[in-house]
């Protein structure tokens, strides 16, 4: 698959901010997919969206287009289309004219731009909309014309900046699946900027993870969350549980134990943080598994979170956090099993912070025997 848009070396600085805004990143879009831009406010992601539809001028780097250096494009001529928070439509307009505007501006006739617009309109679910003031639009159903006037304009590039942050969450659910429904049909390539992880998630094939300028990691969305290439990135995808620990023939040791890793990750004998995601560890009852594959624990918090709880254990000092549904009664105290599936260990370089209070990590590695 071909790339429709390479970032490459883009550096931005404001002279209100002592560090770069955007600091040498480089990303590359395959046609028809969806990218998803994530970080904390302040990363860097809408300047970055900026710079791509040519409302910011980079100070080093190129933005290539099918090929094209859009370095001397102006935004109107740069074949893009940009959806923000806000949908901004025209209210001296109709829904059906907001939508025909970018064909009637390139001189198409009235009557055959309306009957485009009118199809762009059935795509997003708003069949017999047309007539109406868009002042007399739902949030939602403006954020839809909004999308398809944007996709009316047939741009090479869709940019979406925070298009669904302002709708409550049955909306933005339901725009999530109006989102998927619109890439099976018309495969638009997509890049959106969001500072919500499961958005990200729910919406993109890959993830582009910023933080302050830097480009940690783009990777598919499983291995953001599977396969971090470091503390920093595990954190920010909201990973908790670090252990400190020496890697030696493809087994992690630390107090938790000696921990088998997956055959893929290549680690070379040294030092090594494994980093396991909450969801991954199951809580079993506090029987041996006959083959051996769990850890002992003892329950010390439980936090609810929503369909799920956040349960905090002790596994031999080392504080773990595990995902567990509701159906099964736990107590702080409780003495439970933890299984944590092979494929769900990943490592990285560093060490965890002492300070962070989510996770506890263990200055010495110890040598201990049996493999889990």
């Amino acid at each position: 698959m071909s790339n429709d848009l390479v970032i490459d070396g883009l550096s931005k600085s404001f002279s209100s901010s002592s560090a770069p805004v955007l600091n040498n990143v480089n990303l590359a879009l395959e046609s028809g997919s969806c990218t998803a831009v994530l970080g904390p406010s302040g990363s860097g992601k809408s300047t970055l969206l900026r710079a791509v539809a040519g409302l910011e001028a980079p100070d080093a780097g190129r933005i290539v287009l099918h090929g094209t250096d859009l370095a001397r494009v102006s935004p109107e001529h740069r074949g893009m289309a940009m959806v923000s928070q806000r949908p901004l439509l025209f209210p001296h307009l109709n829904v059906l004219d907001n939508v025909a505007f970018a064909a009637t501006v390139r001189g198409v006739r009235r009557r055959a731009a309306r009957t485009d617009a009118a199809h762009f309109l059935d795509l997003v679910q708003l069949e017999g909309y047309g007539r109406r003031p868009v002042t007399a639009l739902s949030g939602g159903q403006a954020q839809r014309v909004a999308i398809a006037r944007a996709l009316a304009a047939r741009p090479a590039i869709l940019l979406l900046d925070e298009p669904f942050s302002a709708l409550d969450a049955e909306l933005r659910s339901a725009m999530h699946e109006l989102l998927a429904q619109l890439r099976e049909r018309l495969a638009p390539t997509i890049l959106m900027v969001t500072h919500d992880r499961d958005e990200a998630a729910a919406v993109a094939d890959r993830i582009a993870l910023l933080s302050h300028g830097r480009l940690l990691q783009h990777d598919r969305v499983d291995l953001m969350y599977s396969r971090p290439v470091s503390l920093e990135v595990h954190r920010l995808m909201g990973g908790t549980n670090e252990i400190t620990g020496t890697v030696r023939d493809g087994v992690h040791y630390s107090a938790l134990g000696d921990l088998d890793l997956p055959a893929d990750t290549g680690w070379p004998d040294g030092p090594g943080v494994l980093v396991i995601r909450q969801e991954s560890i199951s809580i079993q009852d506090n029987t041996r598994n006959p083959a051996g594959l769990d850890l002992p624990a003892i329950v010390t918090d439980i936090r609810v979170l929503g369909p799920r709880r956040l349960v905090t254990v002790d596994a031999s000092g080392i504080t773990l956090h595990a995902e567990a549904p509701w159906g099964r009664p736990l107590r702080a105290g409780d003495a439970v099993r933890l299984t944590i599936p092979v494929s769900a260990r990943a490592l990285v370089p560093g060490q965890p912070d002492p300070g962070r209070p989510t996770t506890a990590d263990t200055a010495t590695a110890v040598m201990t025997t049996g493999r889990t």
